[in-house]
Parts: C-alpha cells; sequence; structure tokens
C-alpha cells in the first residue's frame, strides 16, 4: 500500500500581481508560478493549508 497515497490536483487560475507577498510564496511553495500551471500534490494537512491560504487563486481537483 505503499504507493497509494491520496493526492490533489492544483491548478493556478490567477495571477499574484497585487496580492501580499506571503500568498505569492505560498504559490510558490505549492510548486505555481504561472498561470495555468497544474502540480499533483499529495494529500496531507499541510498541503490543504496552504491551498486554503490561495484558495481564490487556484482550483483543486480530487478531492
Amino acid at each position: 500500500m505503499a504507493g497509494s497515497k491520496k493526492t490533489i490536483k492544483v491548478t493556478q487560475i490567477a495571477s499574484p500581481i497585487g496580492r501580499p507577498a506571503d500568498q505569492r510564496k505560498t504559490l510558490i511553495g505549492l510548486g505555481l508560478n504561472k498561470m495555468n500551471r497544474t502540480r499533483e500534490l499529495e494529500d496531507t494537512p499541510a498541503v490543504r493549508g496552504m491551498v486554503n491560504k490561495v484558495h481564490h487563486l487556484v482550483r483543486v481537483e480530487g478531492e
């Protein structure tokens, strides 16, 4: 069962221009720095917290 970790797909849908620096850094922490870029991330509380912080800038699939 080592390979059956739950993942979520996170896609950046809005620009961080004009947003606080901590939101910009959170996007970079998620591996997102350009529009429409998608990352598949492990579904952990830490990642969920980061996504929640920038929920208005990203779209989440696979919940």
